[in-house]
């Protein structure tokens, strides 16, 4: 794709690059022969080819009268697919699912019958490549984000599904035109979203390159005839810089004696585009369209040539890198320095041996084309079965398919960081990752029970972003937990999904634990106490199984979820629950009903009272409307889905939700003995004039509060300023000695707390 060769008779065929254009229609016409497959399977042996020919006449039978939108039989499409695979050299399980990867989707194809016919692995290679359009989604984007998941597990367990899929892919961007332009823009922007960033994390730089240049031509066409022209100019204004420096670097080689292959590289348009859209640049000031890269016979020889090169051209200073010390976080592996030419201008040489080519090129692929104890080819199989793995991992916290897209999609970062632990190992993060993904790309319990971080043996904050060549410490505390802000500032996919599957799991605990208490309390009023969780009462397990079936909840925790969270209303749960009570004998108690609706009376408050101490949770919330304080009036409103709301009784907004919603108030009262402050808000009115904020900060804290918010309001600054502080206290009692201390302050004028 726009790769101009100097030296490409010199390189093994497998390594030369290929210009990355659409094949033509005579192409298309000689990849639609079956015999032209066979060509390229010579790797494989013949029982082998035997099958892929069994495959081939399944999968042309099962299409018989099916065609593409350009009129051609769909079988030449299942063909060109099985090619590209064929040039990865992958197996024959592989080519076969290739063929017969739209059989199950488009014609009904049955799992069991390719399973009797071909085998298990290659009948889950097809099913892993099986869209879910069968199944019925509320809408477009919940369906295809299933899709997604179910293809990416498919990979995670099997990488030759991504990589058929991404060849599947790849020949359908090729033949793109006869479809309907709607149709044809969002499988570009999904490509460009989604298969090309997976084909640059496994490495498939040569499949990546030309998925961007395709999805770019057909969804900005403009702008990539304009910049197709300016290529064309630009070649041939620079055609003789580039030949002079290639005989310039060749020479230099020569005298040195170090066989190498020098052959050039040149930008996609894409990339092109980008760097003007990102940098603000415009064609003319991006300079390092055209490249060189050497390839060479061993490693040693890399750096051989990075002398020759910088004895030859001044280097730019910070432009080299080192990725084969360090390689990325697909395998890839490259010394790269820029070097001022003869005319001025900066040009890029990428130094590699030839197994780091065939990396470089073909990621992940290159396992099969390959030895696998080639150094180069075993670390991106490592790295790429380690990505692989984390989407495992992110899957057993997420259920919900859009979130578990969302979290891939983060995953999907082409730059990285690479950072060191204070044991030197290394670690390849996305850019803008902090200490918090570190810790959970350690371990996950290592990021639960992060409290610190130090960077270079520097304390810093947890949401600080690290730079490459960091080295990270990471300090946990056996009773720290996952802070929902955290969420804010995490990178990886891998953290947001550990950090949001605990605080989902926290959250279910703490509102099972409230509507059990909510239940208990409302089928008191009902005069009967709770049936027995004992599983050997069959009585009580009978009425629980009954009241679950009714409820439309699986198991009796489910349903205390729900009550909890306001899915459900108590009162009704536990008249239905008396009812099917009353059919098995069992009688209101008089002691129990007025226990239930007098309880709160009492200075001694009944099991199942919610009481408010501050150690609730996610489960019971303070209105942010009326911030109530210990000493407050309070009622408690448990909204639909949000769990249990406390508004003080005089709250307006509480007073507007109980005339609408009434069944869903209850009692709620302040425990004797709380675990923390709780915060209000407060307004102060002050004079202008130096160090008020100071003289206020110290009223407040002389008064034993913390202010954790100051908003000062956008007006200009005149003779007086309202403040609005957050301001923690115990109760009532504490807020009015912090109000009297404020009062005292020579610059206040007025303070009050706000009421709603």
């Amino acid at each position: 794709m726009g790769i101009r060769s100097f030296a490409a008779e010199h390189l093994p065929a497998a390594l030369q690059l290929r210009p990355a254009a659409p094949p033509s229609a005579g192409d298309d016409a000689i990849a639609a022969s079956f015999a032209a497959l066979t060509h390229k399977l010579d790797y494989l042996p013949k029982a082998d080819i035997k099958k892929v020919r069994e495959a081939y006449k399944f999968a042309d039978e099962a299409h018989l009268g099916q065609f593409r939108a350009s009129g051609e039989p769909y079988i030449t499409h299942p063909l060109a697919v099985a090619a590209l695979c064929a040039d990865w050299r992958l197996d024959a399980q592989a080519i076969m699912a290739a063929l017969m990867h739209d059989t199950m989707e488009d014609r009904g194809v049955t799992k069991t019958e390719l399973i009797e016919k071909f085998g298990a692995p290659t009948a889950e290679l097809v099913d892993g490549l099986t869209k879910l359009d069968k199944l019925q989604f509320s809408t477009r984007e919940e369906s295809q984000a299933e899709s997604f998941r179910k293809m990416l597990l498919a990979m995670a367990r099997d990488v030759r599904v991504i990589l058929v899929k991404l060849a599947d892919r790849l020949h359908n961007m090729r033949t793109m035109e006869a479809m309907a332009p709607d149709k044809r823009l969002r499988i570009a922007r999904e490509t460009l979203d989604i298969y090309a960033p997976i084909a640059h994390r496994l490495g498939l730089n040569q499949s990546y390159r030309e998925l961007q240049e395709l999805s770019f031509q057909h969804l900005q066409p403009w702008r990539h005839a304009a910049l197709s022209k300016a290529l064309q100019r630009a070649r041939g204004y620079r055609r003789d810089l580039v030949e002079r420096v290639r005989q310039d670097v060749e020479r230099a080689f020569a005298q040195g004696k170090l066989k190498v292959q020098v052959y050039g590289r040149e930008k996609t348009l894409f990339s092109i585009y980008r760097k003007m859209r990102e940098k603000h640049l415009s064609f003319a000031q991006v300079s390092d369209i055209f490249g060189f890269r050497v390839v060479v016979q061993t490693l040693p020889e890399c750096y051989l040539a990075l002398g020759v090169l910088h004895q030859l051209y001044k280097p730019v200073p910070g432009r080299f890198k080192d990725y084969i010390a360090i390689p990325k976080a697909n395998g890839y592996q490259s010394l790269h320095t820029t070097l001022v030419s003869p005319l001025g201008t900066a040009v890029e040489f990428q130094i590699r041996t030839e197994p780091m080519h065939a990396v470089a090129e073909k990621g992940i692929a290159a396992h099969w084309m390959y030895k696998v104890n080639e150094a180069g080819v075993s670390e991106a199989q490592r790295l790429g079965t380690m990505w692989l793995q984390s989407l495992i991992d992110i899957q057993d916290e997420t259920r919900d398919a859009a979130e578990f897209l969302e979290h891939v999609k983060i995953d999907l970062f082409p730059d990285a960081v690479y950072v060191f632990t204070p044991k030197s190992k290394i670690l390849a993060l996305p850019r803008g990752a902090t200490p918090v993904d570190f810790a959970y790309a350690i371990h996950s319990d290592v990021g639960d029970h992060c409290v610190a971080a130090k960077v270079n043996n520097e304390p810093v904050a947890l949401r600080t972003e690290l730079r490459s060549g960091d080295v990270v410490e990471v300090l946990t505390a056996p009773g720290a937990r996952p802070n929902p802000a955290w969420l804010n500032f995490v990178r990886t996919g891998r953290a947001r999904s550990k950090i949001r599957h605990y605080l989902k799991n926290m959250e279910q605990e703490e509102s099972r634990s409230l509507g059990e208490k909510l239940l208990a309390q409302a089928l008191r009023a009902e005069g009967l106490a709770m049936p027995s969780t004992d599983p050997n009462d069959e009585n009580a397990a009978a009425v629980w199984q009954q009241l679950t079936r009714w409820s439309g909840n699986r198991t009796r925790g489910d349903l205390a979820v729900d009550i909890g969270l306001g899915r459900k209303i108590a009162t009704i749960v536990a008249k239905r629950l008396a009812r099917l009570m009353a059919e098995r004998g069992a009688r209101p108690d008089a002691v129990t009903l007025s226990l239930g609706r007098y309880a709160h009376d009492d200075s001694t408050p009944a099991q199942g009272m919610v009481l408010i101490d501050g150690s609730e949770g996610a489960s019971v919330q303070c209105a942010p409307c009326c911030r109530p304080i210990p000493g407050d009036d309070i009622v408690g409103y448990l909204g639909r889905g949000e769990g249990l709301t406390v508004h003080t009784a005089e709250c307006s907004q509480g007073k507007r939700l109980f005339e609408r919603d009434r069944e869903r108030f209850m009692t709620v009262e302040w425990a004797e003995e709380l675990t923390r402050a709780f915060e209000t808000l407060v307004t102060v009115l002050v004079k202008n004039g130096k160090g008020v904020l100071a003289q206020v900060a110290q009223a407040v804290s002389a008064a034993e509060a913390d202010i954790t918010h100051i908003d000062m309001g956008d007006e200009r600054a005149s003779e007086t300023t309202e403040l609005k502080l957050l301001v923690t206290v115990r109760d009532r009692l504490h807020l009015a000695d912090v109000l009297r201390t404020l009062k005292r302050s020579p610059s206040v004028l007025r303070v009050a707390r706000v009421k709603p």
